[in-house]
C-alpha cells in the first residue's frame, strides 16, 4: 500500500512513526549494524492548529527548528512535510508511515511537549559514539550495569539527561514519557529497526503501531 505525501501528512497524528531507508554508505552502515532495513526514525507531533511536525535527531541543519526558530544540529522539531522532503530528495531516502493505535491522548501530548522542551537541541553523537552506543545497547556484556538493577536497567529514561542523542533514542525517550514504552531500558537499546514492523516493539497499555504505509514523495 502506498499513499501520497499530502495524504500521509493529512492522516498523521501525534505519536505516529516515520521510518526511512537510504542507500548511502552511512545509511547502509546503520542498516548493517542494526540488522534492519531502515536507518532513520522520527515521530509526528500534531497539536491544535499547528502544522504537523517531525520530532527527530539528525546531523544536518537545513530546516529551522520549530521550537527555537534557529537552524541547529542534533535533536530538532521540524515541519513534517519539509522534513520528509529533505530526507527523500536531499538524502535519497524512501519513507514509510506507521500509525499509533489508539491515537495519543491529551496527557500523552502534554508529555511530548515536556520532552521537546527538555531535549530540543541535544547534540547528535559522533560516528564513533554512535557505533559504540549501538554495540553497548545490543551486546549485554558491553552495557554498564547499575548495582541496584542487575538486568542492566536503572533510572527510567525520562529521568536521565542525554548529553547526546540519535534518532531512535529521541523517539524511545518520548514514547516512554508518553507511557507507551516500559521504563528501565537504556536509550541505546533502541535503534531505528526497533520501530520497523519486523521487530517486536512491545508497547504498553494495548497500544500498537500499524503496518508500514509507503509514502510517495513528489520530486524536488
Amino acid at each position: 500500500m502506498s499513499i501520497s505525501l499530502d495524504e500521509a501528512v493529512e492522516l498523521t497524528r501525534t505519536g505516529d512513526v516515520w521510518v526511512f531507508r537510504g542507500r548511502s554508505v552511512p545509511d547502509r552502515a546503520i542498516q548493517f549494524t542494526t540488522n534492519s532495513p531502515v536507518n532513520h526514525v522520527g515521530m509526528a507531533v500534531v497539536l491544535d492548529d499547528m502544522p504537523p511536525l517531525m520530532w527527530h535527531a539528525e546531523l544536518g541543519r537545513s530546516l529551522p527548528d520549530m521550537w527555537t526558530g534557529t537552524h541547529q544540529r542534533g535533536v530538532q522539531l521540524h515541519d513534517l512535510r519539509d522534513a520528509v522532503c529533505v530526507w527523500a530528495n536531499r538524502y535519497g531516502q524512501r519513507a514509510w508511515l506507521r500509525q499509533l493505535e489508539p491515537p495519543a491522548a491529551a496527557a500523552m501530548e502534554e508529555a511530548v511537549l515536556r520532552t521537546v522542551a527538555r531535549l530540543d537541541g541535544t547534540p547528535f553523537p559522533s560516528t564513533a559514539q554512535l557505533a559504540w552506543r549501538w554495540a553497548r545497547g545490543r551486546v549485554p556484556n558491553l552495557r554498564r550495569r547499575t548495582p541496584s538493577t542487575p538486568d542492566g536497567g536503572g533510572v527510567p529514561v525520562r529521568d536521565r539527561a542525554l548529553e547526546t542523542a540519535y534518532c531512535a533514542e529521541v523517539v524511545a525517550v518520548t514514547y516512554e514519557a508518553m507511557g507507551l514504552l516500559p521504563a528501565g531500558r537504556r536509550p541505546n537499546w533502541y535503534d531505528p529497526g526497533r520501530f520497523w514492523s519486523g521487530d517486536d516493539l512491545d508497547l504498553t497499555g494495548g497500544a500498537q503501531l500499524g503496518a508500514e504505509i509507503e509514502v510517495r514523495i513528489p520530486p524536488r
